[in-house]
Order: C-alpha cells, then structure tokens, then sequence
C-alpha cells in the first residue's frame, strides 16, 4: 500500500499479490493515451487521469470494506486523432484489444474475478473497441472474470462532470487541465495554460461526421477548450467525481460483494 492505503499492484510482491487475490479483489485497469495535449499539457495527461480516478476509487472501494487494487496503466492504444503532432503513438485495434484481453486472462487465472476499466482517452474508435471488450466477459462466473467499464460519456456519467466536458470541447481544455494540475502539477506548463483563449471547434459534432483528426476539425494546437480557466480545486472535484462514478458501477453490478 501507499501512505493513503491504495494497492499499487507494481508495487506489490509476489506473496503480497498471491495474498490478495484469495480475498476476492476488484482490480482496477487505468486506461490513457500517449498523445498531445496542447502546448500546455504533458502528453501522458489521459494516463495522469486514468490513474487518478483509478487510485481514488480503490481507496472508495476499501472505505466500503472491500479489498482493490490499481493495475499499472495502459498507455498506449489508439490515438489517431492526434498524430499530426509530435509525441503522439498509436497502435492497431488488434493491439489494444489482445493486450487488454492478456491482462485479464492472466488475471483470471491467477483468481481474480471483478476487474474495472478506468478510461480516459475519449477517441471515438477507443472508447467503441473497450466497449466491445465487455461481450467477452459479461459475468463473474468460477472460471473467468467480469470486466466492467464505467463509460463517462455515458449521458449518466457526462453530465455530472461540468459543462465544458459535456459540451465535448474538453481535449486539454478547462476539464483535463484542472485535473492534471491536481494530480501532477508540476509537468502543466502553466504560463503556455494561462496565455491561451477559449478555443471552440465543434470537436464531438465533426468527429460524429467523420472527421479524423484534431487539424481536420480546427484544433490546429491539439487543445481545445478553456484551460486558462482549469483551477487545481476543480480538478480535486473532477477526480472525486471520476471515482464515484467508477465505485458507484462496481457497487451497482456487484452487490452481492458489499453486503
């Protein structure tokens, strides 16, 4: 465990690992890009965020008396939308899909049974390929584990994280700065994040009509937004929602769990 309790499955040995997986854990998959994020933000900024939601709802779902784990995160996966600039990698569907698949099985055999997606890379093709990850293991059953994946663009879920995210003119806006600024404050690069104006490019819109990348739709920094309004505070906020919305679905599916 850190100093505020959460498991750091990296950090764990082996006996502390076998340990845990006899007491029924849920595991928890931080799920990020390595992509740009403006002239402001670090390009791991979807992981710092995955991460962050990730380590707060462990510690929601220990405070309820049952037992979680932060996996090391995923940082690679689709990220076309952002490869006309520097920095940014991308894999093929088939890569994502077979790493997280390996992840899992290799978890299920070692006993573990309830097993989270924390996501927060919000590219189109990404977010459909996690979805389609769930037909595989739609239930907890003796054998294999149950994968679930807290969608936050999800009407239920979108709405509870501010207007800017909603609105989805949020890539290394208002919403994903603040957070990073709470989370790992020192990689923002804060007089490039104050300089910037509000920038609004009908990102979710041109994406749905078929636009493939961030130069496409206008966003010819890789940010869109208002990160010069992102405060440290909301991102606090932003990270205790996040978390909520991923305990919230682990209580809901798994009841039974927390009786």
């Amino acid at each position: 465990m850190n100093d505020r309790g959460t498991r750091e499955f990296g950090k764990l040995t082996w006996p502390e690992a076998r340990e845990l997986f006899g007491k029924d854990p849920v595991a928890l998959l931080p799920v990020g890009a390595t992509e740009a994020h403006g002239p402001h933000l670090p390009l791991d900024t979807d992981v710092t965020i995955a991460r962050a939601q990730a380590r707060r709802a462990a510690e929601m779902i220990e405070e309820r008396g049952v037992p979680a784990f932060v996996m090391p995160p995923v940082s690679y996966t689709l990220a076309q939308f952002a490869f006309g600039f520097a920095g940014t990698i991308t894999v093929r569907p088939t890569t994502l899909w077979n790493l997280v698949e390996d992840v899992v099985e290799s978890l299920e055999q070692h006993g573990v049974r309830r097993v989270v997606l924390c996501n927060a890379h919000l590219e189109l093709q990404h977010v459909k390929l996690l979805r389609g990850l769930l037909t595989d293991h739609a239930e907890v059953t003796d054998r294999h584990a149950q994968l679930l994946f807290p969608d936050i663009t999800r009407r239920r879920w979108a709405s509870t994280l501010g207007e800017e995210f909603l609105s989805g003119e949020c890539h290394a806006g208002r919403y994903e700065a603040s957070i990073v600024m709470a989370a790992d404050p020192s990689s923002v690069r804060e007089d490039e994040r104050r300089a910037l104006a509000p920038k609004a490019v009908g990102l979710v819109e041109k994406m749905l009509e078929g636009a493939t990348s961030f130069l496409e739709v206008g966003a010819d920094a890789a940010w869109c937004g208002d990160p010069a309004a992102a405060t440290a505070e909301e991102g606090l906020e932003l990270i205790e929602q996040l978390a909520t919305i991923v305990t919230t679905t682990v209580v809901e599916e798994w009841p039974e769990r927390f009786r």
